[in-house]
Order: C-alpha cells, then sequence, then structure tokens
C-alpha cells in the first residue's frame, strides 16, 4: 500500500531467507531501505530483544527533517546504487562447458555439410 516511509533491514539475520528478498521489493515499489549492522540494534528500536526487519510509517512532527535525511541517504547508497545489484558471472565459461560446445558445434558443422553434400547430388 506504499505506506512504508523507511525499510531497515538486518544484516544478521538467520535464515538469510526471511530478509533477502526485502531490497528488491523495496526497490519495486521505490521505498527507501538500508541494512543495518545488528538485529539486536533493530531489536532496541522497538522494544524487542531483536528484529530482523523494522518498517517506519510515520514519525513525530520534530523528527521529520531526520527522516527525511534517512530517506535521502537510504537512496542514495542502496536503493540507487548500481554495485548493489548482484551481477552473475562474467559470461565466461569453464574449460569443460567450452569443450562441449566446441564438440556440438563441430557435429553441427558436419550435419549441414552432409546435408548439403545430399542436396547436392538430388
Amino acid at each position: 500500500e506504499k505506506k512504508a516511509a523507511l525499510v531497515l533491514i538486518a544484516n544478521n539475520v538467520d535464515p538469510i531467507e526471511l530478509v533477502m528478498w526485502m531490497p528488491a521489493l523495496c526497490r519495486k515499489m521505490e521505498v527507501p531501505f538500508m541494512i543495518i549492522k545488528d538485529k539486536a540494534r533493530l531489536g532496541a528500536l522497538v522494544h524487542q530483544k531483536t528484529a530482523a526487519c523494522v518498517c517506519l510509517t510515520s514519525v513525530e512532527k520534530g523528527d521529520t527533517a531526520q527522516l527525511r535525511l534517512l530517506q535521502d541517504v537510504a537512496k542514495e547508497k542502496f536503493n540507487d546504487n548500481a554495485q548493489l545489484n548482484r551481477k552473475w558471472g562474467g559470461g565466461i565459461m569453464g574449460l569443460k562447458t567450452q569443450a562441449k560446445l566446441d564438440k556440438r558445434a563441430k557435429a553441427l558443422a558436419i550435419e549441414e555439410a552432409k546435408k548439403l553434400e545430399v542436396r547436392g547430388r538430388a
């Protein structure tokens, strides 16, 4: 419903699958998010022992400027940071895969040559 003003995610959540989808969701919904060093810090914020994730929806009038500052920092360092998006591989295949693809390409070339040879005789 886009009520969130700021999302805080702990970095030491176990199992990590509990929160690993949160940054993608925050980017999609254009909600600023931050990854915080310890889940105990988030727990202290909400008067609990620990917390995996905290979502701030509103703050008191006096804290609005500080929330705006945190939102700007979060957008700059986390939301708009292209380096945080995981890049898989580098397009370089392993030796076994390269050999397999070369073998497959040679087999296809031989098959095409045979087809052209058969068409040439017919």
